[in-house]
């Protein structure tokens, strides 16, 4: 008792946690007690058997992946606040939690670490509620993921809503992540709206579209940043005062500044004009001039993004001719952060529509204003084009020219704020529209370090996000580590895609193409267009690359540029390959040999080595290699007991190799039984994990190959350091009662992972194993 209250008192005397930890105390039996009892004086006491039993009284459905939780109290927490959020669960039909001290959503928020909100988005509506403003500040605080899923269309009040929401956590909150999931027919405007505000950026011009002026903390920003400027402004005139008290001001009337070349553009014009104005002028002038660059273009001493604008100096600049020579010395402040804003004046249909901000077409020509995240996105879509041999955005008609340069769309009249570093998209279909957006995001989204795109329909789209991302590359700050792009269907060949990225980020940690189907319209390439195949790849970063095939050739002539230039390769699976002969799979072991001295993980998935035994053995004797995977690779279709027996002695003389996986592979319940021998006396492996997943194993055979382990283990003087056993779908369920009486025997002498499978709905090719 005096333990429980003593964790009560941790969690807080209205928490959920106090008002039931007693009931379940209460319930808990003498034995439940003495356990508790001895865990406090041996370790403390943990609360994770009362988080469990919270779970099975309020929740009441059973928990998805309980094998998996490691933190009762978390997952409680999170899916507590997530119920009650979205309306499944009603508090008050539970009398631990229907008290007037406990307000549901305050007290878990602060334990809430991912949140998805769902169809309508009702959680933004609710959580931007003014009762619940305390709410929020917690989830900026604990949010670090954020996913939508499943959503429909919304009207404006929603819209403003979910702003107020993403403003709060992602700009002003430590959301890290955002994620989407499952949305067919996406809401462009909407999909917009979350895409942008993830990338940090928000039209401050349109705030008042979507709520009563900034938020409070962007108000006390610029309040100090306002104080800031005026310190430094004070600061230049005490500084310009002395100097000029120092030397010819001294009778009394101001001296015309020396000529300089000073260019006054877009980037130093406001700095020149701030300069000048911070100069020791006679006060007339002074006011005058601020008076009439007030009137003739609207400034804002709020920065928003650090511009000013031209129209706003150079009209000055030509009434004053005074302010046209300015001193050599005022060269030093090009550059400076301005403090004018040039507000947005671009062709809206509707200013309160960020749909129409988004894919509003850059008018300005490059000497116009340009956010200084996005200066050289014309350069860099060009770039792409032109020194990448490899670049087709240049007319394709996923990514045409739309009024700017290669699709690159104007995001100057937007504030930028902090952005995410992970985004991820599932199963939701881009347009060209979406593309050409997504891709000027990406183009200047320096903090973004893993991007996810996973079934998108991209089709000939693909080469507009390669263009975002390779602006993306041209950034010395950019922070990229992670792609992974899958699809259906592939617009260009996967090594081609891997080429194209890994050429434009040797920085990347790991990359991931995937694609189910070749596109037959794939071989239509465009001239002028060389294959990015061509593009030498610089030393690269690359720990861990995947790739799916469409049912391709692999040809190591187009993976050994990728293999040479990934000295530090870690990691590296192949799926679904078709090796065109019989020496490509054994010029890949040589090239890996000798190009990637670090491997530790190999996967084959869906690739056919039947034909290829000796490949196998090589593999199986690497002493570099700890986990190997052969997946659905028809190792023992045609094999012979020779072949068996040389698979085990060369994983019994391997003391480097840790995991090996055989899923679908037809082993059947001899070849189970004879693999217990690589944990026999004589063996030196070091053997962690086998799994033999899917492989037509009945509960005899198992319970055969159990009994040979324990003879092993027996042999050894009880000592062996195999762990884990998988068994996934396998034919368990025929006989119930030798299946337990296996897997019972098998978990006292390791980890056994299963699942109950229904054997009947095997695949075909399982009957001819039977």
């Amino acid at each position: 008792a005096a333990a429980l209250n003593g964790a009560m008192a941790a969690e807080g005397p209205h928490s959920l946690f106090a008002l039931s930890a007693a009931a379940v105390s209460r319930s808990m039996g003498a034995l439940e007690q003495d356990v508790w009892g001895k865990a406090r004086a041996a370790r403390g006491l943990s609360t994770q058997p009362i988080w469990r039993k919270l779970w099975d009284d309020v929740m009441k459905t059973r928990p998805p992946n309980s094998e998996n939780i490691t933190c009762w109290r978390k997952k409680f927490l999170e899916t507590f606040f997530s119920n009650v959020l979205h309306g499944v669960l009603d508090v008050s039909s539970d009398w631990r939690l229907n008290d007037h001290h406990f307000s549901p959503l305050l007290h878990s928020s602060p334990h809430v670490s991912q949140l998805t909100l769902c169809n309508m988005l009702q959680g933004a509506v609710e959580l931007t509620a003014e009762h619940n403003q305390k709410v929020l500040e917690n989830l900026a605080g604990s949010l670090r993921i954020l996913k939508f899923q499943h959503l429909l269309s919304s009207d404006q009040s929603i819209r403003r809503s979910l702003v107020l929401l993403l403003h709060r956590l992602i700009h002003h909150g430590s959301v890290s992540q955002v994620s989407m999931y499952s949305w067919p027919v996406p809401d462009t405007v909407l999909l917009v709206l979350i895409l942008s505000m993830s990338a940090g950026f928000w039209r401050s011009g349109n705030a008042l579209a979507y709520h009563s002026g900034p938020c409070g903390l962007c108000r006390e920003e610029d309040k100090a940043q306002s104080r800031e400027s005026a310190q430094e402004r004070a600061e230049r005139d005490r500084y310009d005062e002395r100097e000029w008290s120092d030397g010819e001001n001294q009778k009394g009337s101001p001296r015309v500044p020396e000529e300089a070349d000073v260019q006054v553009n877009g980037y130093g014009a406001d700095t020149c004009l701030n300069s000048v104005l911070s100069r020791p002028l006679s006060p007339p002038l002074r006011n005058q001039l601020c008076e009439e660059a007030s009137s003739e273009v609207p400034c804002d001493h709020i920065s928003i993004q650090g511009r000013s604008s031209p129209r706003c100096v150079s009209d000055q600049l030509s009434r004053y001719p005074v302010l046209r020579k300015t001193r050599r010395r005022l060269k030093s402040a090009v550059g400076k952060k301005r403090r004018c804003l040039r507000r947005s004046r671009g062709p809206y249909a509707d200013p309160e529509d960020l749909y129409d901000f988004v894919f509003t077409v850059a008018r300005e020509d490059n000497s116009g204003l340009l956010d200084k995240n996005s200066t050289t996105e014309g350069e860099n879509a060009e770039n792409w084009t032109s020194s990448s041999p490899g670049s087709p955005c240049t007319v394709h008609a996923g990514c045409k020219k739309r009024g700017g340069s290669a699709g690159i769309f104007s995001l100057k009249a937007a504030r930028r704020f902090r952005s995410v570093s992970t985004l991820e998209l599932f199963s939701i279909p881009l347009t060209g529209e979406t593309c050409r957006t997504l891709s000027n995001l990406l183009s200047s989204w320096v903090s973004l370090e893993n991007l996810v795109l996973s079934y998108n329909g991209l089709g000939a789209n693909i080469f507009c996000i390669l263009s975002g991302l390779r602006a993306l590359s041209c950034h010395s700050d950019c922070h990229l580590r992670v792609v992974r792009v899958s699809d259906v269907f592939s617009h260009m060949p996967c090594m081609e895609l891997v080429h194209c990225i890994l050429s434009a980020f040797p920085q990347l940690h790991t990359l991931s193409v995937s694609f189910d189907l070749k596109n037959q319209l794939e071989g239509n390439r465009l001239e002028g267009n060389p294959s990015c195949s061509e593009v030498e790849i610089p030393e690269s970063s690359l720990e861990q690359l995947e790739i799916r095939f469409p049912r391709e050739p692999l040809h190591t002539t187009f993976l050994l540029p990728v293999l040479k230039a990934s000295k530090s390769l870690q990691q590296l699976s192949l799926d679904s390959a078709t090796l065109p002969c019989s020496q490509e799979l054994g010029l890949l072991l040589e090239a890996l040999k000798e190009c990637n001295p670090n491997l530790k993980k190999l996967s084959f998935h869906d690739v056919n080595l039947a034909e290829h035994q000796k490949e196998v053995l090589l593999l199986l004797q690497d002493p570099v290699l700890q986990e190997i995977t052969f997946s659905f690779c028809r190792l023992f279709e045609s094999s012979t007991t020779e072949f068996l027996s040389e698979i085990i002695n060369a994983v019994k003389r391997n003391s480097s190799l840790k995991s090996l996986k055989l899923p679908g592979n037809r082993l059947g319940n001899h070849r189970l039984v004879a693999l217990a021998d690589i944990f026999s006396e004589d063996s030196s492996s070091s053997l962690c994990q086998l799994d033999v997943s899917s492989n037509c194993i009945k509960p005899d055979g198992l319970l055969e190959f159990t009994k040979k382990l324990e003879d092993h283990i027996q042999q050894r003087g009880g000592q062996i350091q195999f762990m884990q056993l998988r068994l996934f779908q396998n034919w368990l369920d025929q006989d119930a009662e030798t299946a337990q009486e296996a897997l019972r025997r098998l978990k006292a002498v390791c980890s056994v992972v299963n699942d109950s499978w229904d054997s009947s709905q095997a695949f075909a090719d399982y009957i001819s194993v039977m």
